[in-house]
């Protein structure tokens, strides 16, 4: 049995010319883009677009890669970036309430999920929504550490701080999401 090579072991060999090595960290990390991207962007079409970018630019820029840190790390800067640049060129989409098409088209959708999918979707989303109502500082700290599994020394090399500045950071940003939380959804966190 082969054991699991390394993202280090993986670059070196995307770099040595076997191009298809990549989607090995396309696959491993795939997850973790998309949810940066939709911490982000919101629309599913759009974040899956907005990943897509981000691995082509991860990609392109894989020379650029010292290993001075995790890859994760790395990418994660690539991840924000795109995000912001998307965001900035994004113009918002309206949808006229007259439009009986868009009434029609929300009544017809079918997630096809059950009521234990249902049931977490609404709590990750109960969370995500309480997300967005701290600070972007405190959305920032919450997400790295706890979606993006970040460790406190690489979130204080993301934000350019130092790691027990984040950890006070990371703990005041917990208190207020929990305050967010039982003030705006109380009766979803009481059914918890």
């Amino acid at each position: 049995m082969q054991a699991e090579r390394s993202d280090i072991e993986i670059i070196e060999q995307v770099l040595s010319g076997d191009h298809a090595a990549y989607a090995v960290l396309v696959n491993r990390y795939q997850s973790y883009v998309f949810t940066i991207a939709l911490r982000y962007v919101k629309g599913r079409e759009d974040a899956e677009e907005v990943a897509q970018d981000i691995f082509v630019k991860a990609y392109r820029a894989l020379a650029d890669f010292k290993g001075g840190s995790k890859f994760s790390t790395w990418l994660y800067t690539i991840a924000t970036t795109t995000c912001i640049t998307f965001l900035r060129k994004k113009k918002l989409e309206t949808y006229s309430l007259d439009n009986e098409k868009v009434f029609a088209v929300a009544d017809n959708f079918d997630g096809g999920m059950n009521a234990n999918q249902i049931e977490q979707k609404s709590k990750v989303n109960m969370v995500n929504r309480a997300i967005q109502l701290l600070s972007p500082d405190d959305a920032q700290v919450i997400t790295l550490f706890y979606k993006g599994e970040q460790s406190l020394e690489e979130i204080a090399q993301i934000m350019g701080k130092e790691p027990n500045t984040v950890k006070v950071q990371l703990h005041r940003a917990r208190i207020r999401l929990k305050e967010k939380m039982q003030r705006h959804f109380a009766a979803e966190v009481n059914d918890l």
